[in-house]
């Protein structure tokens, strides 16, 4: 399938890189289909909607940006989208890319939460105070690192 996007141009997508959001996102609960299309650059994802070429968002697997990252998402939240077990969840987190260079951040309170065997998905907000929506990257990376070395 032919999909227009807003950064790439037109390009081709298979039927499974599409997701439903039954209920869309967080101020766009409108859009329900989205891509999920390979970022140019590694390990960055779009997550574009089918249905408006000019939305669009940058993701990223929130793990790589905090090794103990975790959620506490109750199942009946989870099984609305038909998740029963830890091995069908995929995450990721928004990203916000400021054009002003101001720091990248990563929205951890409201990650996207896919279900890997229907494709289906939704947007939840966590109660953790550890997590917010403007989670700067840069530091958790080079915090990360001096953990790890």
């Amino acid at each position: 399938m032919e999909l227009k996007t807003k950064t790439m141009g037109t390009v081709t997508i298979e039927e499974k890189q599409i997701v439903d959001f039954p209920k869309g996102l967080f101020g766009f609960e409108e859009y329900h289909r989205y891509a999920i299309i390979n970022g140019e650059y590694e390990p960055f994802f779009w997550l574009q909607s089918v249905d408006e070429s000019g939305l669009a968002f940058v993701m990223v697997d929130p793990f790589l940006i905090v090794s103990d990252y975790t959620l506490d998402i109750d199942d009946k939240t989870l099984s609305e989208i038909g998740i029963s077990s830890p091995e069908d969840v995929v995450l990721f987190a928004i990203l916000t890319v400021p054009v002003d260079g101001r720091a990248v951040t990563a929205n951890l309170q409201g990650p996207i939460v896919i279900n890997r065997k229907n494709g289906k998905a939704l947007q939840v907000i966590v109660s953790d105070s550890r997590w917010t929506t403007k989670y700067n990257i840069i530091q958790a990376l080079k915090s990360k690192e001096q953990t790890e070395c």
